[in-house]
C-alpha cells in the first residue's frame, strides 16, 4: 500500500493513508464508521488499488454487496491478483445469485489461489449450495483434506463450524455436535460462536449474572417500597383510630 501511495503528492498520500488506517481499525467493531472513512479515501484517490480494495471490504462489511463487488473488480483489474476471487463470489451470493458463485468456484482462477483462498472458496461454494437448498451437496463440498486434518490453521475453526452447521441443518445432530466440539478446539480467538452452539446442543442454559443482579436489586427495592407503604398505612390507621378530646 505504501508503494502505491508514493505515486500521490505527499499531503494527499498522508490524507489517504490516515483514512485507510481508520478503515482497518474500525471495520470489525464499527463497520459503518469504516465505510465512511473508505468513501473519503475513495474520493481522494480512486485510482489507487489499495483504496478500491479497502472500499470493497468496508462495503462488504456493511452488506452493500453490489458496491463491494464493483470495488473488488476494480482492484483486481488494477493489480491482476486473484486473492479477492472468493469475496467476489460471496458478493454474488449476497446479491441472490448462488449459481454465479458456484460458476466462480469452478473457474480457473481458483487454482491460482493459495491454500487459505481455496478453503475460503470452498466455504463460499458450500454456502451457495445451501442457498439453493442443496444441503447434502453443501456437506460434500466441505469434506476435504483441510477438514480432515488434525493440524490447526487460521481457517480450521470456520471450516469445522460450517461443516457442523450444515450437518445440523441436515438433521444429523450427533455428528454436528462432534464437529462443533472440534471447532471449539480450533477456535482460540473466539472467531465463531461454536462454544454457544455446542452448549445449546447439550441443553446448557447461560444466565447473565448482570441481569440477575439487576433483578435482585429490583426485587429488594420493591420490598423496601412495600415496607414503607405498609408503615404509612399503619400510621394512617393509627391516626384514624386515636380518640379525640371531644370524644
Amino acid at each position: 500500500m505504501r508503494q502505491e501511495l508514493q505515486s500521490l503528492p505527499k499531503t494527499l498520500a498522508e490524507d489517504v493513508a490516515r483514512n485507510l488506517v481508520m478503515v482497518a481499525r474500525l471495520i470489525d467493531e464499527d463497520p459503518e464508521g469504516a465505510y465512511g472513512y473508505s468513501r473519503v479515501a475513495l474520493r481522494l484517490a480512486s485510482r489507487v488499488a489499495a483504496v478500491r480494495e479497502a472500499a470493497g471490504f468496508a462495503a462488504y462489511a456493511n452488506q452493500k454487496y453490489s458496491e463491494a463487488l464493483a470495488e473488488f473488480r476494480a482492484a483486481r483489474r488494477m493489480t491482476g491478483t486473484v486473492e479477492l476471487w472468493p469475496l467476489m463470489a460471496d458478493c454474488e451470493r449476497g446479491l441472490g445469485r448462488p449459481e454465479k458463485a458456484l460458476d466462480m468456484a469452478g473457474a480457473p482462477e481458483v487454482h491460482k489461489l493459495d491454500k487459505a483462498g481455496q478453503v475460503e472458496m470452498r466455504l463460499v461454494a458450500a454456502g451457495a449450495r445451501r442457498d439453493m437448498g442443496q444441503l447434502d451437496a453443501a456437506i460434500v463440498t466441505l469434506q476435504s483434506p483441510e477438514l480432515a486434518s488434525n493440524s490447526v490453521q487460521p481457517w480450521t475453526a470456520r471450516l469445522r463450524y460450517a461443516y457442523a452447521d450444515a450437518l445440523l441443518a441436515a438433521g444429523r445432530q450427533g455428528e454436528a455436535r462432534e464437529w462443533f466440539a472440534k471447532a471449539v478446539e480450533a477456535d482460540k480467538d473466539g472467531s465463531t460462536d461454536a462454544s454457544d452452539r455446542l452448549a445449546e446442543l447439550d441443553g446448557v442454559e447461560f444466565v447473565d449474572a448482570f441481569d440477575e443482579s439487576e433483578s435482585e436489586d429490583e426485587g429488594e427495592a420493591d420490598s423496601e417500597d412495600e415496607g414503607e407503604a405498609d408503615s404509612e398505612d399503619e400510621g394512617e390507621a393509627g391516626d384514624a383510630a386515636a380518640p379525640t378530646d371531644d370524644e
